[in-house]
């Protein structure tokens, strides 16, 4: 084999259609545009565009608003995390942190964090270092012996807009 006689398989790519060569090659005169008008010429954009009508999604009106400091939690059942436990894929006697149950296969990603709510039943014993819980989880947990940690977090910075928040700032620190 030479570089020169290596080839694509026969069928494995089709030729540039050449348009706008004569009447005889089927695509010749308007190239397969069809007559005149806007959509025949190059550089058309009209994806959206109602022929100066107000557009469907301007007639629509505006509702909500997106919080982009929402924090997006995977949610841990107690029976998920009772499933774990009992198949062996959690040790409940070392303490159970996020990258735990990564490793374990009961969450696939941490996303913002771990937040275990309380549906179902824990038996076990266990020490939980995760994000959050809801009240019932962390009396659940707490009946069945075990206890839940949340990690420390950090406070807000007050702003230079907040001339006040900084003069109270002042006074706490000296």
């Amino acid at each position: 084999m030479r570089l020169n006689e290596i080839t694509d398989n026969p069928g494995s790519s089709r030729g540039k259609k050449r348009v706008g060569r004569g009447i005889g090659s089927g695509t010749g005169k308007t190239s397969s545009k069809g007559q005149k008008g806007q959509k025949a010429r190059s550089g058309v954009a009209l994806a959206g565009f109602e022929g100066g009508q107000m557009p469907l999604y301007r007639r629509l009106p505006k509702r909500g608003f997106n919080n982009i400091f929402r924090h997006n939690y995977v949610e841990v059942s107690l029976s998920r995390l009772q499933t774990a436990i009992d198949a062996g894929k959690v040790d409940a006697s070392a303490p159970v942190t996020e990258d735990v149950l990564l490793a374990a296969g009961v969450i696939r990603r941490k996303k913002d964090g771990v937040r275990v709510l309380a549906s179902g039943e824990l038996k076990a014993k266990v020490d939980l270092h995760v994000t959050g819980a809801s009240k019932p989880a962390v009396a659940a947990i707490e009946k069945a012996g075990g206890s839940v940690t949340f990690p420390v977090l950090k406070e807000k910075p007050v702003g230079k807009g907040h001339k006040h928040e900084r003069e109270k700032a002042a006074k706490a620190a000296g």
